[in-house]
């Protein structure tokens, strides 16, 4: 276990972030709870610092204002970030205690910190995790990090309010007013949009004009899912073997190992109970050695989701010396299994779940008119196709799946509804981070979630229609 471990980690550490066109913004919005100063005495002025990771370097981002002596500061800075699908962006919280009148982080006590990535942000909507101090420890105090998908609308709203004969709050001088404006959303909570600045001793006060995004004001997300296929033919060579496409190295992961490590990196975080179903195909598998071309890496067939991506790790490095390699490389049957679910779906008329086949194979496929088929069924369901070719054998027949090049027909003559298959062969990637390859493979993922809710004319939903399950349904 503790090698399947380091092989997992070593393939997901150099995950890096590349620069591609944004696939759209995303703004952030930062509140805290329970924040303790050194000094028991006082309360701290906390300012939330935002870094991303680059090449394995921290870097500021942005921060927000300084809230004077809050320990529950909720804050009106928004954080607009560009938000990459494909790409692992790695993010980091820290609060300092900005004491005096200046910004400077040198003077500043370090009261906690935060690391996740963008994308379990805006998969989740609302991140709420611990302030972890110097040394990891967790004390009482939590961030909140809430994301908004911009959805490419650049109008403002620009706002000037001014107030008359106000209530004098302070004994001895005038009140020192502030304007909050707080956004009713769908399930009746507020959301603080602005906070304007304090007007010092005035009782009938004029705020500086200020613009809102209309964009903070729309959100959609609809769920996805990722099943996983590996092929276990002959082709690959024997696994006990160092020539082996599937050969167990103690400490470097296998091409499959990291074109499934690098892909699922970053779809994990847009599945919402981090359950994978993952099956293999082309294979002899006990206990009576048939060949299976949509088998269980777990052997479960009641049961094939894996824990996380390590998970899928684990079974696969499991169930290799359990079975016999075999053939013919047979995709079509996994796509028809997925199509099922898929099929399924379509019958909620939401179609909430999109589902995500990737598929690892080093062979040519042998199947490819039933593939052709299943392939034009499936483009008329929430679902997409990725196909991973690994090693050096002839891809030319993938090419034509891809339909990069032309519309993919069935056997009949039919054509695809859209576009659902993408074809990457990971000899072009073998010397690259696995950042790479998994932005190569993912490029085409939005657009073809977008095209299917379209053409079914299904919206996004908002906020408080977001399918909120921690358990989805298995083939």
């Amino acid at each position: 276990m503790k090698k399947m471990s380091n092989i997992y980690e070593s393939a997901a550490n150099t995950l890096g972030i590349f620069n591609s066109p944004c696939l759209t913004k995303v703004e952030l919005r930062v509140a805290c709870k329970g924040i303790s100063d050194r000094d028991a005495l006082s309360r701290p002025d906390p300012c939330v610092i935002l870094k991303m990771q680059s090449h394995g370097q921290w870097f500021e981002v942005d921060r927000t204002e300084v809230i004077r002596t809050c320990i529950n500061p909720v804050y009106s800075k928004l954080f607009t970030v560009d938000f990459y699908f494909e790409e692992v962006q790695r993010l980091r919280f820290e609060v300092h205690d900005i004491s005096g009148n200046h910004n400077g982080l040198k003077e500043a006590d370090f009261l906690g910190g935060m690391e996740c990535t963008l994308g379990q942000i805006v998969s989740q909507r609302k991140l709420s995790k611990s302030l972890l101090k110097h040394g990891n420890t967790a004390g009482k105090s939590s961030i909140t990090v809430i994301a908004e998908e911009l959805s490419g609308n650049d109008d403002y709203v620009e706002l000037a309010f001014n107030a008359r004969k106000l209530d004098d709050k302070d004994f001895f001088s005038k009140s020192d007013p502030f304007l909050e404006i707080f956004r009713m959303n769908d399930d009746a909570t507020q959301q603080l949009v602005h906070r304007t600045e304090v007007v010092m001793n005035n009782l009938s006060p004029a705020w500086k004009s200020f613009k809102v995004s209309v964009n903070s004001l729309c959100s959609g997300d609809p769920d996805r899912r990722l099943k996983v296929a590996i092929d276990f033919t002959a082709s690959n060579g024997d696994p006990r073997n160092s020539c082996s496409l599937h050969y167990i190295h103690p400490y470097q992961p296998n091409e499959y190992l990291k074109a499934l490590v690098a892909v699922g990196e970053i779809c994990q975080d847009y599945d919402s109970d981090k359950m994978f179903p993952a099956f293999g195909f082309g294979a002899r598998i006990p206990p009576e050695y048939t060949v299976s071309h949509d088998f269980a890496i777990n052997f479960n067939e009641d049961n094939p989701e894996c824990a996380g991506i390590q998970g899928v790790v684990e079974a696969y490095q499991s169930c290799l010396p359990k079975l016999q390699l075999y053939g013919p490389t047979n995709i079509a049957p996994i796509i028809q299994k997925v199509a099922k679910s898929a099929s399924e779906e379509t019958n909620t008329k939401e179609a909430s779940q999109y589902f995500i086949l990737l598929i690892l194979t080093d062979g040519v496929i042998t199947d490819m008119a039933d593939t052709r088929e299943a392939i034009v069924h499936a483009s008329h369901l929430p679902m997409s196709v990725i196909i991973v070719g690994v090693g050096n054998a002839d891809f030319s027949d993938m090419q034509m799946l891809d339909g990069d090049d032309g519309i993919l027909r069935s056997p009949k003559g039919e054509p695809v509804l859209r576009d659902i298959v993408q074809f990457v062969p990971f000899r072009n990637f073998k010397h690259a981070s696995p950042a790479a390859l998994a932005k190569s493979v993912l490029a085409e993922v939005p657009n073809q979630v977008v095209d299917y809710y379209n053409g079914k004319g299904i919206k996004p939903k908002c906020s408080s229609e977001v399918y909120e399950s921690s358990r989805t349904l298995a083939p």
